[in-house]
């Protein structure tokens, strides 16, 4: 997804951080707007008169401000760029590379005022917990009914988007034999050469591959804690390094091993190759792991009508098959399939994978996040 940067997504609960700066003012419409009223209270496009009265509503607004969407990262700049064509709405994006917790302080920090963001893109279980506390916007795009029952908010307050799987990126001329287990990262031969895309306390992808490795390892969606011992191993064999992984220290030959979402590891290889880096990736055989990234509307969005407009826009069709052309697995993708409207050349590049997913509940994430907590500083620094 081409440079890919951090995206960290965090748990449940909102973690401590430092408060993002206020940006100025985006002179969003006044608040007396009838249009505006009507979309900030509508639950579906029907609701304002269908797709075409809400665009003009959007239109009229001018502006979705939205926060954390790198445009390397599921294709985002693809979709910015479409809507922006399709809409002639402008769309400012802040702090690209931030987090779900940047995107939470946003919200709550800046509440009533034209700079708060409009929409969110957050890890699943981050999204619950901002619906729980009051600060998302019931909202059905179309297909939201395709959409499977444990992938989004029965009231629409959140939706999934798009996600993939935990998966090894390695550099095929630096290793000679790249890993396709985590049994197999315990080989002194990898020594020095496994990273993380991030913290596990911060980051998404890093959390991900702890709860990969536990499930690769007897434990469980109740039980993450087989995971951080089993990193706690790879570090103390001395194949884990703390140096996180990036497209640069790839390239730099620092983490030839990268253990990060499919979709940006396989995005790696298309911009690897013209580098001359043979990146090859592989879903782990004994530890497949899969999560989704959700997204929502502010409730107290200063663009309502663009905010709801950029919601439809994400799960039509096209939206959903540029997340595919990004490597990224579309929340509507068993239905786009049966309808006949999934990008099939796309989707077969996807890294092979088999198996039906299954996601841990709110519970059992919120209980990881706790014991990686409690036991990540200890598992990396001893």
């Amino acid at each position: 997804m081409t440079v890919f940067p951090r995206r960290t997504a965090v748990l449940a609960g909102v973690l401590a951080i430092a408060a993002v700066p206020a940006l100025c003012a985006c002179g969003g419409p006044d608040a007396s707007s009838g249009d505006q009223k009507s979309a900030a209270t509508a639950t579906t496009a029907k609701a304002v008169g269908g797709i075409s009265p809400l665009a003009e509503a959007a239109k009229k607004e001018g502006t979705l401000h939205a926060i954390a969407l790198p445009r390397d990262w599921a294709n985002w700049g693809a979709l910015i760029d479409g809507f922006k064509k399709k809409y002639g709405i402008k769309v400012e994006v802040e702090n690209p590379d931030g987090t779900s917790e940047d995107e939470i302080r946003a919200v709550t920090s800046r509440k009533g005022q034209d700079n708060a963001p409009d929409v969110l893109d957050l890890g699943s279980s981050f999204a619950q917990s901002a619906a729980q506390q009051g600060l998302l916007a019931p909202y059905m795009a179309a297909g939201f009914a395709d959409i499977p029952d444990t992938q989004r908010d029965s009231i629409g307050r959140w939706s999934n988007d798009y996600g993939g799987y935990i998966s090894f990126g390695c550099d095929a001329k630096r290793v000679q034999t790249c890993p396709t287990s985590f049994k197999d990262l315990l080989k002194p031969q990898y020594k020095g050469k496994i990273a993380l895309n991030g913290d596990p306390t911060k980051s998404g992808s890093a959390f991900g591959a702890v709860y990969a490795a536990s499930l690769a390892n007897g434990g469980s969606f109740d039980d993450i804690q087989p995971g951080t011992d089993f990193f706690a191993r790879l570090r103390k064999s001395g194949n884990f390094t703390s140096v996180e992984s990036t497209q640069a220290t790839i390239e730099a030959g620092k983490t030839p091993i990268s253990i990060d979402w499919d979709y940006l590891n396989a995005g790696y290889t298309d911009k690897f190759k013209s580098k001359g880096i043979d990146w090859k990736v592989t879903v782990p055989s004994d530890g497949k792991f899969s999560q989704y990234y959700s997204h929502a509307i502010n409730k107290d969005a200063p663009h309502p009508a663009a905010a709801r407009l950029w919601q439809e826009y994400l799960y039509s069709a096209e939206g959903q098959n540029l997340r595919l052309k990004g490597y990224a697995r579309p929340a509507l993708m068993t239905a786009m399939r049966k309808a006949g409207t999934l990008d099939k050349a796309a989707a077969a590049k996807l890294p092979s994978v088999t198996g039906t997913p299954t996601f841990p509940t709110e519970s059992q994430q919120s209980n990881a996040k706790d014991v990686i907590a409690q036991s990540w500083n200890q598992t990396t620094s001893e």
